[in-house]
């Protein structure tokens, strides 16, 4: 009978294989988990209860949170991505000045007196330190 361990690169690729299916599994739990917490659409006994599934039967747990709530589980990822980007978007612009140029603000501020909002006097004081 022939064993893997028979031939030492065959065992050093079963070892390899096997660390990275435990790394996954890992990776798998504790996104379950993070997300189990994250959910806003159940209640703190449901969560509990996922919980609890998941610690005593962890592969069954996992699994069967998987196909209930997967759907949810990937929204929620997408809805995370997208407000990170918006804030990371806002931060950028905040970070360089607002976004608007001079030209833009001259008009907002040619506008604001035309409405009546500026006088003349404040416009131009305005204009001034845009300009100077």
């Amino acid at each position: 009978m022939v064993l893997a361990y028979d031939f030492p690169l065959l065992s050093a690729l079963l070892v390899v294989t096997f660390f990275f299916l435990w790394i996954a599994w890992i990776i798998v739990l504790f996104r379950t988990v993070v997300d189990v917490f994250r959910s806003q659409d159940m209640s703190g006994f449901a969560k509990a209860f996922w919980l609890l599934f998941i610690i005593v039967i962890p592969w069954l747990g996992v699994l069967i949170y998987l196909i209930a709530n997967g759907d949810k589980m990937a929204e929620r990822e997408v809805q995370d991505v997208k407000d990170r980007d918006a804030a990371f978007r806002s931060y950028v612009r905040d970070a360089a000045g607002g976004g608007q140029t001079a030209a833009a603000e001259l008009a907002q501020l040619a506008d604001l007196r035309d409405r009546g909002v500026l006088s003349e006097d404040e416009f131009q004081s305005q204009k001034a330190k845009l300009i100077g």
